[in-house]
């Protein structure tokens, strides 16, 4: 049987309007005395009702997250995770929109404004454009950015981006120091206007290898409708070539782990005659010996929640932009040319 306010408020020893607050304005409630409320509120069973609790603040206590890619996906995923971790103790909802096409983008925009469901836009991996920036102006919603180039140009209030052009740089400084000039770069085919940060990746990679006389051949990786990578077709491309590359980049591990193992199967050996670098230091990475780029998702998508609630609740946002630094981690799939 669940308990009343009442209830709560008498076995907290704080009044109705504490009890209240503490699922409504956290911000205006002690730490402490939030914690020995909801702990109260737990052991007897009591929950606020979110439509009253939503009415009487004016907020829609919900934050709309919107994603490019598939939500089971490693990157995903671990944005999901680290969101949650903030917005559940904060007593609000995430509404995922997957958004597959640029219509699909436009279409939430244009009813944002109509609907008023949410109290702030987390954007993952895309960039958006000046008109739906506005749009999201006229209705005084924060828009926060997780890996979208050009931020502040977008109209972000704030944005937690890894540092891919340091990322990008030091894999591609990592197979030339390993004597490797004959390079491939292993890119998807996704809409660029939806893969803002991934096309960052690949515009740096092939820059820094020019600047040291390298032209890499670049392979596109088909994504079916599922998500999943045709890296069988990869393979082909690959194989096709006038001359094998000695080291392959990928643009991501989701691409790097599969090509592994379909190398070997065709009889080519990682490294002794191909070195492969991924970008992520994802699942299994460690366990396989992949070289990989290192960027902690999870950890991203937490310091974006807590700025996010600090623009709903009127607080300064202490470093709005940040910068994420990337980190080389070398394990078993590069080595020296041959």
């Amino acid at each position: 049987m669940s308990s009343s306010i009442q209830d709560v408020a008498k076995a907290a020893g704080v009044s109705i309007s504490t009890v209240s607050r503490s699922f409504t304005r956290p911000d205006l409630v002690s730490a402490k005395t939030r914690e020995r409320v909801l702990a109260m509120a737990g052991q007897l069973n009591f929950s606020l009702s979110r439509s009253a609790a939503a009415l009487k603040s004016g907020r829609a206590l919900r934050v709309a997250v919107l994603m490019s890619g598939h939500i089971r996906l490693w990157f995903t995923a671990s944005v999901i995770e680290g969101l949650n971790d903030v917005f559940h103790a904060e007593v609000y909802d995430i509404s995922i929109f997957q958004i597959s096409s640029i219509e699909e983008r436009r279409e939430f925009f244009e009813m944002l404004p109509v609907r008023r469901n949410a109290d702030a836009v987390i954007v993952v991996s895309f960039d958006i454009d000046d008109e739906e920036t506005r749009q999201l102006a006229s209705v005084d919603v924060p828009i926060i950015g997780i890996n979208t180039a050009e931020s502040s140009a977008h109209g972000f209030a704030a944005a937690v981006n890894i540092d891919d052009e340091q990322g990008s740089t030091l894999a591609a400084r990592h197979l030339m120091n390993l004597g490797h000039r004959d390079i491939a770069y292993i890119s998807t085919d996704r809409d660029i206007s939806l893969s803002f940060s991934v096309r960052g990746r690949f515009n740096v990679f092939m820059d820094c290898c020019r600047r040291d006389g390298t032209e890499p051949q670049v392979i596109v990786c088909k994504v079916d409708a599922d998500g999943h990578y045709q890296i069988g077709d990869v393979v082909t491309q690959l194989m096709s070539l006038g001359t094998m590359p000695t080291a392959i980049a990928c643009q991501e591990d989701g691409i790097a782990l599969p090509l592994m193992f379909q190398l070997e199967r065709n009889g080519l050996s990682v490294p002794g005659d191909i070195s492969l670098i991924g970008y992520d230091d994802s699942f299994y990475t460690a366990d396989i010996g992949l070289t990989t780029i290192r960027q902690d998702p999870v950890e991203m998508a937490r310091a974006a929640a807590r700025m996010t609630m600090d623009l709903i609740n009127g607080r300064e946002v202490r470093e709005p932009l940040r910068k994420v630094p990337a980190q080389l981690v070398v394990r078993s799939s590069t080595a020296r040319r041959r």
